[in-house]
């Protein structure tokens, strides 16, 4: 295998990391019950903002796992972490001895918190080291990069699941099941989006084409889920649209993204995502009534209501849910509710959205 690039290099040069050329030879199973582990060992691969601010919160607060390592390209971030988290030197990883976690029994999890074009090459090497995986979303650049990703974890009998924290919460869920029960009739439109109103950092990754940059993947996702999660069934066509306001900062992507998805009974679903609106909502119109939850996504703060009135739950710690079933999944040789599948099928909406916004036609949605 030749060698591989550091976060840093690859943030500095901005060349596409491509999984299909990663073949690494295939790991027997060994359940965590066979060796008798209570909690679990989990390496956050890459240190940014979400891992500092929320993911390594979590894991201070989980049940059935733990932090028990990193993988980062910056030395000084390295000594911070291993020092406020009581972390082993030999369990500090960087980008060019990342496959050397194979051979430490305290990692258990690898949960990969990259540029987005880094997910498919980190997931699978972590999955061939033998570890179990959760990849952050967007799960990766498209389709056949996220498919890999599922037969690398069937190949070597692991589990991976993706970051869709929202399915641990309590507005989220009560969304599902209302629409999935239909419990106002069936849902028959939905208007689900996400933006914000920012300026990104022109040298920022997340502006970057080849490093899976813009809102389509890094907050499309949302409403793609949202919309197939209350329907419950898999939408079949798109038409979608792009435009561009701030050349001077977006030069390689799209600022913003509007689709229609379409499925086979008819309903319609309207979304959005970008840099240049504030909005952050599930809405669902049923035959007998209607679910919105508003705001839909943020780690704390939702609100929601229906044709019956206000919804009133509990909030909850997002990641530290979803990390800690996770787990249990592992423990307990249990598939997630997030598992890889899903996020498949996301990337399957995202691939014709971009083969909409080429055309300019309305594309079937590939299964």
């Amino acid at each position: 295998m030749k060698p591989r690039r550091s976060r840093r290099q690859f943030l500095k040069d901005a060349g596409k990391i491509s999984a299909a050329s990663i073949i690494l030879p295939s790991i027997p199973f060994i359940s965590c019950s066979a060796q008798t582990k209570e909690r679990l060992g989990v390496a956050l691969v890459g240190l940014g903002n979400y891992s500092t601010t929320m993911l390594a919160k979590a894991l201070m607060e989980t049940k059935r796992c733990y932090l028990s390592g990193i993988v980062t390209g910056t030395p000084s971030k390295a000594e911070e972490w291993s020092k406020k988290y009581k972390i082993p030197q030999k369990n500090i990883y960087n980008y060019n001895n990342y496959n050397e976690i194979a051979d430490n029994s305290d990692i258990d999890i690898v949960y990969v918190v990259l540029p987005n074009s880094m997910h498919a090459e980190y997931s699978i090497r972590a999955l061939e080291a033998g570890k179990h995986v959760i990849c952050e979303k967007p799960m990766a650049m498209n389709a056949q990069e996220a498919m890999q990703m599922i037969e690398t974890a069937k190949k070597v009998n692991r589990k991976l699941s993706i970051g869709y924290r929202m399915h641990y919460d309590n507005y989220f869920i009560e969304a599902k099941r209302l629409g999935q029960s239909e419990a106002f009739g069936p849902v028959n439109y939905l208007e689900c989006a996400l933006g914000y109103s920012f300026a990104p950092e022109p040298d920022s990754w997340k502006v970057k084409k080849a490093m899976g940059g813009g809102s389509l993947y890094n907050l499309g996702v949302y409403p793609i889920q949202s919309a197939r999660h209350t329907k419950g069934k898999e939408p079949v066509y798109v038409t979608a649209q792009a435009t561009t306001r701030r050349k001077e900062i977006f030069k390689e992507i799209d600022e913003t993204f509007t689709w229609q998805l379409e499925w086979a009974d008819g309903t319609l679903c309207n979304s959005y995502s970008g840099p240049v609106a504030q909005i952050d909502r599930l809405f669902a119109g049923c035959t007998n009534g209607f679910i919105e939850i508003y705001p839909c996504t943020p780690y704390t703060g939702q609100a929601g209501r229906t044709s019956n009135g206000p919804l009133n739950f509990e909030h909850v710690f997002q990641q530290k849910l979803q990390i800690d079933d996770f787990a249990k999944c592992v423990l307990e040789n249990k598939e997630s509710i997030v598992k890889g599948e899903d996020g498949w099928r996301d990337m399957l909406i995202i691939d014709a959205i971009h083969r909409s916004i080429k055309s300019g036609k309305k594309e079937k949605i590939a299964v």
